[in-house]
């Protein structure tokens, strides 16, 4: 095994950085070359326009970034003979389908974001999936995800100064409201250049710390790599973006945000840590129920949150600053709620 677990999470770390960040050489000159621009909607700030066929489909570069660094971490931690992801965990077995299944939940979400990407690149229109059709995928997605949960007796949630909660049937329920707005929230949050990416890097580093704190080694190895690799695709990504990660990143982030937050068997934690998820999914509901409820009047300038204050006259830059910001306090809110509710 590594030495020390602190080298393995720095190795992995960097190797996501320069595997996203030397691949965008690569692969933003090829998506150019398809012709995989982004469409730009109408309905939206007209200044987005100049965005108008910058290329889609760059959480490819964070992905394979994450995806590489966990193989080549965990291959090699193999050969020395250790075992990084169940780690001293009395149930081995439960940690390790946790770790997979997450891991493959993210990549099942992201190919139906791929797939979504692709009909708009191809058809040149920001209408990829329907509503239904993108449901659908969605809830079978969600359903594997949640049963292969279930098959090892993860139905609990812990809280701190409480201890765990069996949710008995209720998991089924909770966990779908949570996968659903989850990875519809961070969706949301990809509408400014380097917006997606710098929040969930801070959501990445908080709930490394956490998972340390809990002793889950796995899953602090899982942000480590994502960290990395969203900091090697933010050289790219930062206004002005020369690539976006389109619907196939940014559903990839937000199923790996729900893996890792179901690694460490707390869902409830995404609303501090990613605090600003909840911002840009709540404006949206607030926006469209109190459309509906006047008849045609608005509390946002637009939504979600970030388009409101676009409106408002901030740079997209300081959007980025301040909603990442806000999501550190959060962030450090939920790590001060773990370390002090831990059982003595």
């Amino acid at each position: 095994m590594f030495v020390n677990r602190w080298i393995a999470l720095i190795i992995a770390a960097v190797i996501g950085f320069f595997v996203a960040f030397l691949l965008g050489y690569v692969v933003i000159p090829w998506l150019h070359k398809l012709k995989f621009g982004q469409t730009i909607l109408d309905i939206g700030p007209s200044w987005h326009k100049k965005k108008q066929g910058t290329p889609t489909m760059g959480g490819i570069l964070f992905m394979a970034g994450f995806l590489v660094s966990i193989i080549v971490v965990l291959l090699s931690d193999r050969l020395m003979g250790g075992d990084l992801v169940a780690g001293s965990s009395p149930v081995p077995g439960n940690v390790k389908t946790k770790f997979y299944s997450g891991i493959i939940m993210a990549f099942a979400f992201a190919l139906i974001g791929f797939v979504d990407d692709y009909i708009k690149v191809v058809k040149k229109r920001n209408l990829g999936l329907t509503i239904p059709q993108k449901t659908i995928a969605q809830i079978v997605v969600m359903g594997g995800y949640l049963a292969s949960l279930h098959a090892v007796g993860a139905t609990y949630i812990y809280f701190p100064f409480f201890g765990n909660l069996d949710l008995k049937w209720f998991f089924w329920i909770v966990g779908a409201a949570v996968m659903y707005c989850t990875v519809n929230a961070v969706n949301f949050t990809d509408g400014v250049d380097g917006l997606c990416a710098s929040v969930t890097a801070t959501f990445s580093l908080a709930m490394l710390v956490i998972a340390v704190l809990r002793g889950v080694f796995g899953v602090s190895l899982l942000c480590a790599a994502l960290f990395g690799a969203l900091a090697g695709y933010l050289i790219w990504n930062w206004n002005p973006a020369k690539i976006m990660m389109g619907d196939t990143g940014s559903m990839f982030l937000g199923g790996l945000v729900v893996a890792v937050s179901y690694c460490l068997d707390m869902p409830w934690l995404i609303v501090l840590t990613g605090f600003v998820y909840v911002m840009e999914f709540g404006s949206d509901i607030i926006q469209i129920a109190y459309f509906k409820a006047t008849h045609g009047k608005r509390i946002f300038k637009m939504a979600p949150i970030h388009h409101h204050f676009e409106k408002c006259g901030w740079k997209e830059k300081k959007i980025v600053y301040v909603f990442s910001a806000i999501n550190i306090i959060g962030s450090v809110i939920a790590i001060l709620l773990v370390y002090f509710g831990q059982p003595k």
